[in-house]
Protein backbone atom coordinates (compact mmCIF):
# COMPACT_ATOMS: atom_id res chain seq x y z
CA UNK A 1 0.00 0.00 0.00
CA UNK A 2 1.41 3.54 -1.17
CA UNK A 3 1.96 5.50 1.48
CA UNK A 4 -0.27 9.07 0.89
CA UNK A 5 2.25 12.59 0.94
CA UNK A 6 3.46 14.94 -0.96
CA UNK A 7 7.24 15.25 -2.34
CA UNK A 8 9.28 18.02 -2.65
CA UNK A 9 12.12 18.34 -3.94
CA UNK A 10 15.22 20.77 -3.39
CA UNK A 11 18.51 21.22 -5.47
CA UNK A 12 20.50 19.88 -2.37
CA UNK A 13 21.19 19.44 1.35
CA UNK A 14 21.63 23.32 1.79
CA UNK A 15 18.39 23.46 0.06
CA UNK A 16 16.43 21.10 1.89
CA UNK A 17 17.97 22.40 5.00
CA UNK A 18 16.65 25.80 4.46
CA UNK A 19 13.41 24.79 3.45
CA UNK A 20 12.69 22.01 6.13
CA UNK A 21 13.12 24.60 9.19
CA UNK A 22 10.98 27.23 7.46
CA UNK A 23 8.59 24.53 7.18
CA UNK A 24 9.14 23.09 11.17
CA UNK A 25 8.74 27.26 12.19
CA UNK A 26 5.89 27.87 10.27
CA UNK A 27 3.57 24.54 11.53
CA UNK A 28 4.71 25.90 14.76
CA UNK A 29 3.78 29.98 14.92
CA UNK A 30 0.38 28.24 13.49
CA UNK A 31 -0.29 25.98 15.85
CA UNK A 32 -1.27 26.79 20.01
CA UNK A 33 0.78 25.02 22.62
CA UNK A 34 1.86 22.70 23.70
CA UNK A 35 3.41 21.78 20.73
CA UNK A 36 5.09 18.08 20.34
CA UNK A 37 8.05 18.11 18.02
CA UNK A 38 9.96 14.54 17.48
CA UNK A 39 13.40 15.20 16.22
CA UNK A 40 15.30 12.71 14.03
CA UNK A 41 18.99 12.03 14.31
CA UNK A 42 21.61 11.65 12.25
CA UNK A 43 23.66 13.91 9.91
CA UNK A 44 21.11 15.02 7.51
CA UNK A 45 18.66 17.43 9.73
CA UNK A 46 21.73 18.95 10.85
CA UNK A 47 22.18 21.93 8.84
CA UNK A 48 18.09 22.16 9.28
CA UNK A 49 18.34 22.67 13.41
CA UNK A 50 21.07 24.90 12.76
CA UNK A 51 19.00 26.94 10.70
CA UNK A 52 16.04 26.50 12.90
CA UNK A 53 17.98 27.72 15.87
CA UNK A 54 18.22 31.27 14.03
CA UNK A 55 15.09 31.99 13.06
CA UNK A 56 13.11 34.83 14.54
CA UNK A 57 9.36 34.45 16.40
CA UNK A 58 8.76 31.12 16.92
CA UNK A 59 7.12 30.44 20.16
CA UNK A 60 9.25 28.12 21.71
CA UNK A 61 8.18 28.37 25.25
CA UNK A 62 5.24 26.71 23.78
CA UNK A 63 7.36 23.37 22.20
CA UNK A 64 7.99 20.12 23.88
CA UNK A 65 11.17 18.34 22.05
CA UNK A 66 11.05 14.20 21.91
CA UNK A 67 13.57 11.96 20.05
CA UNK A 68 12.31 9.69 17.75
CA UNK A 69 15.25 7.33 18.54
CA UNK A 70 18.15 7.66 20.68
CA UNK A 71 21.59 5.44 20.82
CA UNK A 72 21.93 3.80 24.16
CA UNK A 73 24.83 5.96 25.20
CA UNK A 74 25.68 8.92 27.64
CA UNK A 75 24.61 12.09 26.94
CA UNK A 76 27.75 13.59 26.16
CA UNK A 77 28.35 11.07 23.90
CA UNK A 78 29.13 11.82 20.15
CA UNK A 79 27.19 8.98 18.90
CA UNK A 80 24.03 10.92 21.28
CA UNK A 81 20.85 12.41 19.42
CA UNK A 82 20.36 14.25 22.23
CA UNK A 83 24.00 15.74 22.10
CA UNK A 84 23.53 16.62 18.73
CA UNK A 85 20.03 18.43 18.78
CA UNK A 86 21.62 20.72 22.17
CA UNK A 87 24.92 21.25 20.00
CA UNK A 88 22.60 22.56 16.76
CA UNK A 89 19.09 23.27 17.81
CA UNK A 90 19.89 24.76 21.09
CA UNK A 91 23.88 26.07 20.33
CA UNK A 92 22.50 29.72 19.26
CA UNK A 93 20.61 30.50 22.59
CA UNK A 94 17.41 31.79 20.65
CA UNK A 95 15.91 28.77 21.68
CA UNK A 96 14.55 27.70 24.92
CA UNK A 97 11.52 24.85 24.66
CA UNK A 98 9.30 24.22 27.22
CA UNK A 99 10.48 21.19 27.65
CA UNK A 100 13.33 18.62 26.17
CA UNK A 101 12.96 15.38 26.86
CA UNK A 102 15.57 13.46 26.63
CA UNK A 103 15.93 9.09 26.80
CA UNK A 104 17.16 8.35 30.17
CA UNK A 105 21.04 6.41 29.84
CA UNK A 106 20.69 4.94 33.76
CA UNK A 107 20.60 1.51 34.31
CA UNK A 108 19.55 -0.94 31.28
CA UNK A 109 18.26 0.05 27.99
CA UNK A 110 15.34 -1.98 28.71
CA UNK A 111 14.41 0.16 31.75
CA UNK A 112 15.27 3.46 29.62
CA UNK A 113 13.00 1.73 26.75
CA UNK A 114 9.97 1.91 29.55
CA UNK A 115 10.95 5.47 31.41
CA UNK A 116 10.49 6.78 27.86
CA UNK A 117 7.52 5.27 27.24
CA UNK A 118 6.11 6.49 30.62
CA UNK A 119 7.11 10.08 29.40
CA UNK A 120 5.43 10.00 26.59
CA UNK A 121 2.18 8.57 28.46
CA UNK A 122 1.94 11.44 31.15
CA UNK A 123 2.85 14.06 28.24
CA UNK A 124 0.21 12.91 25.92
CA UNK A 125 -2.05 12.03 29.24
CA UNK A 126 -3.19 8.89 28.30
CA UNK A 127 -2.11 5.61 27.93
CA UNK A 128 -3.89 4.73 24.92
CA UNK A 129 -3.22 6.47 21.50
CA UNK A 130 -6.28 7.92 20.26
CA UNK A 131 -7.02 8.05 16.62
CA UNK A 132 -8.55 11.83 16.82
CA UNK A 133 -5.68 13.46 19.14
CA UNK A 134 -2.16 12.52 17.74
CA UNK A 135 0.60 11.95 19.85
CA UNK A 136 2.74 14.64 17.78
CA UNK A 137 1.94 17.48 16.01
CA UNK A 138 5.15 16.89 13.30
CA UNK A 139 7.68 14.81 13.62
CA UNK A 140 10.81 14.41 11.52
CA UNK A 141 11.89 11.47 10.38
CA UNK A 142 15.01 10.54 8.16
CA UNK A 143 15.43 7.45 5.72
CA UNK A 144 18.39 5.10 5.64
CA UNK A 145 20.29 3.25 2.66
CA UNK A 146 18.91 0.27 3.85
CA UNK A 147 15.21 1.45 4.27
CA UNK A 148 14.98 1.83 7.95
CA UNK A 149 13.82 5.11 9.54
CA UNK A 150 14.51 6.03 13.14
CA UNK A 151 15.73 2.88 14.82
CA UNK A 152 13.09 0.75 13.01
CA UNK A 153 16.11 -1.68 11.38
CA UNK A 154 15.73 -4.43 8.79
CA UNK A 155 14.74 -8.19 10.35
CA UNK A 156 14.92 -7.12 13.98
CA UNK A 157 11.89 -8.07 16.40
CA UNK A 158 11.32 -4.60 16.63
CA UNK A 159 9.51 -4.38 13.13
CA UNK A 160 6.35 -6.47 14.89
CA UNK A 161 5.94 -4.36 17.75
CA UNK A 162 2.74 -2.93 17.69
CA UNK A 163 1.94 -2.74 22.15
CA UNK A 164 4.48 -0.49 23.01
CA UNK A 165 5.18 3.19 21.68
CA UNK A 166 9.29 2.99 22.63
CA UNK A 167 11.22 -0.34 22.84
CA UNK A 168 14.81 -1.49 22.70
CA UNK A 169 16.67 -2.36 19.52
CA UNK A 170 19.83 -4.66 20.84
CA UNK A 171 21.30 -5.78 17.43
CA UNK A 172 22.01 -4.56 14.07
CA UNK A 173 24.24 -1.62 15.02
CA UNK A 174 27.49 -1.08 16.86
CA UNK A 175 25.29 -0.05 19.77
CA UNK A 176 21.86 -0.70 21.14
CA UNK A 177 19.13 1.70 20.05
CA UNK A 178 16.26 3.32 21.30
CA UNK A 179 13.60 3.49 19.35
CA UNK A 180 9.67 4.85 18.82
CA UNK A 181 7.18 2.17 17.48
CA UNK A 182 5.19 2.19 14.70
CA UNK A 183 2.31 2.86 16.92
CA UNK A 184 4.20 6.17 17.69
CA UNK A 185 6.01 7.11 14.88
CA UNK A 186 2.48 6.93 12.75
CA UNK A 187 0.41 9.06 15.52
CA UNK A 188 1.54 12.46 14.52
CA UNK A 189 -0.43 15.29 12.51
CA UNK A 190 2.61 15.82 10.02
CA UNK A 191 5.65 13.29 9.36
CA UNK A 192 8.41 15.20 7.43
CA UNK A 193 10.80 12.82 5.98
CA UNK A 194 14.37 14.61 5.03
CA UNK A 195 16.30 12.71 2.12
CA UNK A 196 19.40 13.62 0.67
CA UNK A 197 21.85 11.72 -1.64
CA UNK A 198 22.01 9.58 -4.03
CA UNK A 199 22.68 6.68 -1.94
CA UNK A 200 18.75 6.80 -1.00
CA UNK A 201 17.21 7.07 -4.36
CA UNK A 202 16.12 3.34 -4.20
CA UNK A 203 15.25 3.56 -0.73
CA UNK A 204 13.27 6.31 -1.12
CA UNK A 205 11.14 4.95 -4.37
CA UNK A 206 10.47 1.37 -2.52
CA UNK A 207 9.16 3.77 0.93
CA UNK A 208 6.78 5.74 -1.16
CA UNK A 209 5.47 2.88 -3.14
CA UNK A 210 5.17 1.29 0.11
CA UNK A 211 7.03 -1.80 0.00
CA UNK A 212 6.78 -3.97 3.00
CA UNK A 213 10.55 -5.46 2.86
CA UNK A 214 11.80 -2.23 4.05
CA UNK A 215 11.13 -0.52 7.84
CA UNK A 216 10.00 2.37 5.70
CA UNK A 217 7.71 0.87 3.85
CA UNK A 218 5.67 -0.74 6.17
CA UNK A 219 5.06 3.12 8.08
CA UNK A 220 1.40 4.25 7.56
CA UNK A 221 0.96 7.58 8.84
CA UNK A 222 -2.28 8.56 10.37
CA UNK A 223 -1.10 12.57 9.50
CA UNK A 224 0.13 14.55 6.31
CA UNK A 225 3.46 13.13 4.92
CA UNK A 226 5.59 15.37 3.29
CA UNK A 227 8.47 13.71 1.59
CA UNK A 228 11.40 16.98 1.03
CA UNK A 229 13.92 15.47 -0.81
CA UNK A 230 17.07 16.44 -2.47
CA UNK A 231 17.25 16.39 -6.18
CA UNK A 232 20.24 13.58 -5.94
CA UNK A 233 17.93 11.46 -4.22
CA UNK A 234 14.68 12.40 -6.15
CA UNK A 235 17.11 11.41 -9.31
CA UNK A 236 15.27 14.99 -10.95
CA UNK A 237 17.37 16.65 -13.59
Amino acid sequence: MKIAGEMEIVKDLEALSARAAEMIADRIRGSAAPFRLALSGGSTPRGCYRRLSHLHQVPWDGVEIYLGDERFVPPDDPASNYRMIRETLLASGMVAPRGLFAVPFDGEAENAAQAYEEILRQQYGSSRLLPDRPLFDLQVLGLGEDGHTASLLPNEPVLEERGRWVAVVPEGRREPRITLTYPALESSRLTLFLVSGAAKKEALARARAGDITIPAGRLQPQGDVIWLVDRAAADAD
